[in-house]
């Protein structure tokens, strides 16, 4: 099977995604400081070998459909649809807070090509459904270190 262009372009949107959140994780790994600061830097590393990984088998996907992935930090940063992740050092509740929204626009991202995908390949859309599994379970575990024992389970954290 050869991907369509609509498909490419679809899994290059998720792969642009997935790239960045690796990215913009380092960059909350190497900033980060405060409360808890260790566990959530082992946290952040299990999130950016998530990205990594759902990032290959994308880019490895595309391949398999004799289409080009790009990975190229120009049209990472040109593609992506997560929002620039601060400068300088970041708290702990912070980065929290940033990571959450980041993996959840990549969630968002891959919902929104989701049913196209799956029209045209339902193989892919497959990937697509492990990523958002495990980047949803991220989400909530990350989230979970900044939410009281009394806050609603449908609501994001308080400040």
């Amino acid at each position: 099977m050869k991907a369509s262009q609509t498909l490419a372009g679809n899994l290059q949107m998720v792969l642009t995604d997935l790239i960045e959140l690796h990215l913009q994780g380092k960059q909350a790994n190497w900033n980060l400081v405060g409360t808890n600061f260790r566990d959530l830097h082992l946290q952040l590393d299990e999130i950016i070998a998530s990205a990594r990984l759902l990032a290959d088998q994308t880019a490895e996907r595309m391949r398999a459909l004799h289409s080009l992935p790009d990975g190229r930090s120009a049209t990472v940063s040109a593609g992506t649809r997560l929002e620039e992740f601060p400068g300088g050092l970041t708290t702990t509740k912070d980065t929290v807070k940033l990571i959450t929204a980041r993996l959840e626009q990549t969630v968002k991202t891959i919902r929104d090509v989701h049913d196209e995908v799956d029209e045209e390949d339902p193989t892919s859309a497959d990937l697509l459904h492990a990523a958002i599994s495990r980047l949803e379970q991220l989400a909530w575990m990350v989230n979970a270190e900044i939410m009281a024992a009394s806050a609603s389970v449908t609501a994001p954290a308080e400040d």
